[in-house]
């Protein structure tokens, strides 16, 4: 553990440097253009984390490429309502390989292909955030962890659907074993900030009806969309986080089949056109001072009078797809009255109870004076304390 953390420490101090300029670009082709990606007719004749084909790639971290075992693999999921997908993940393997996996999610908000993990993860210039991550995942694979990376938003990048995205992450942990030639009994953490926090929890709370067989042993999720529903009124009107809005409409579109022009005004048409294949570096901060009601074409004043904007958030409420076997770690800042500025901070609390009273251990960390973007690095340090600290097998504590 002194050494991940000392590790996370120095590499976050030299990401400040780092940071100033986006990333290099590889040559190689978007996963759209990408053959690799494509699955073939047979999909469904394979089981959920059946490996499909694999490939070597090159792990690139700010232009460097990184003396490990980078593998992309391509397997078999399911999506949110349980029909046959291909999901890809990129499998890292230190030469110290320490035989413990921690499955990463990566927090890239996808709309377009060009976000991906197995694309940036080969130094197609990812973003600042990405980069940050990137740092982390150095930690974790120079303490000898080996990284499950999943694309657990699928090759339709259908950002915040939880139960897809907690398929692909299990699915993914399932692949990688398979190709590393471990046995399910291999531990295994999960860990995730904003929009990877999505796959970790509902990968956490699905595991033990739909992946029983992987032994997870801690989940750690930071910055938590918990009820959207919630979220919603919070950034409507903000400065920093109002395009979130026109790109939730877009996932739900593809997702749920969303008739939006039944709802939509010209103006949010246009907006949600505009982000349709951005990342979220991209649209978040792009239109401060959006309101949903702009957004909305009468008689409806808000996305949440929308019927089918509040079914589709009421499937992706986190604590109601299952309780986990694995203790939990849960963190968002607070900067204001409410959160960090787009996650609410008592619902990640709230969530945190909630595990708590089905006999969750559960840990909850409040970062004052933190916002989404500040939290990041104090949960990256106690999230790799808690997974440390349930692979040696240690009292969870929390509750």
């Amino acid at each position: 553990m002194t050494r991940l953390l000392m590790v996370l420490g120095s590499v976050f101090v030299v990401a400040l440097g780092l940071l100033s300029a986006p990333g290099p670009v590889h040559a190689t082709p978007l996963p759209s253009a990408d053959p690799f990606y494509r699955a073939g007719p047979d999909l469904t004749s394979h089981r959920a984390g059946s490996v499909l084909r694999t490939r070597p790639v090159e792990f690139v971290m700010s232009g460097v490429t990184v003396p490990v075992t980078s593998t992309q693999v391509l397997y078999r999921s399911n999506d949110d309502s349980g029909a046959p997908i291909a999901g890809v993940t990129t499998v890292l393997r230190p030469a110290t390989a320490n035989g413990r996996i921690v499955s990463f999610h990566m927090a890239y908000d996808a709309l377009g292909p060009q976000c991906d993990p197995s694309y940036t993860l080969q130094g197609n210039k990812p973003s600042r955030a990405g980069q940050f991550e990137e740092i982390a995942i150095g930690g974790y694979l120079a303490a000898g962890y080996t990284l499950s990376v999943p694309d657990y938003e699928g090759q339709q990048q259908e950002w915040t659907i939880g139960r897809q995205s907690g398929h692909l992450a299990l699915d993914g942990i399932r692949a990688a074993e398979k190709v590393l030639r471990l046995p399910p009994s291999t531990p295994v953490g999960m860990v995730g900030y904003s929009g990877g926090s999505v796959p970790t929890g509902f990968g956490a709370e699905l595991a033990p009806t739909y992946a029983p067989e992987l032994a997870i042993v801690g989940a750690a999720a930071g910055g938590v969309p918990v009820n959207l529903a919630h979220n919603l009124p919070y950034i409507s009107g903000s400065k920093d986080w109002a395009g979130v809005m026109p790109a939730l409409v877009v996932a739900y579109q593809r997702a749920y089949g969303l008739d939006v022009s039944s709802f939509l005004s010209p103006y949010g048409l246009r907006l949600v056109n505009t982000v349709s294949d951005e990342c979220i570096i991209d649209f978040a901060g792009d239109y401060p001072g959006l309101t949903d009601a702009q957004m909305v074409r009468s008689p409806y004043r808000g996305f949440l009078q929308v019927p089918s904007v509040r079914a589709a958030i009421a499937r992706n409420v986190m604590g109601a797809a299952g309780t986990p076997a694995a203790p939990m770690m849960l963190g968002v800042g607070k900067k204001d009255s409410v959160g960090d500025g787009v996650m609410v901070a008592a619902d990640v609390a709230d969530l945190a109870r909630r595990y708590c009273a089905r006999n969750v251990p559960a840990q909850f960390h409040l970062y004052r004076g933190d916002s989404h973007s500040t939290a990041f690095i104090p949960f990256e340090r106690d999230a790799a304390v808690f997974l440390n600290e349930r692979f040696a097998g240690r009292p969870t504590g929390g509750c």
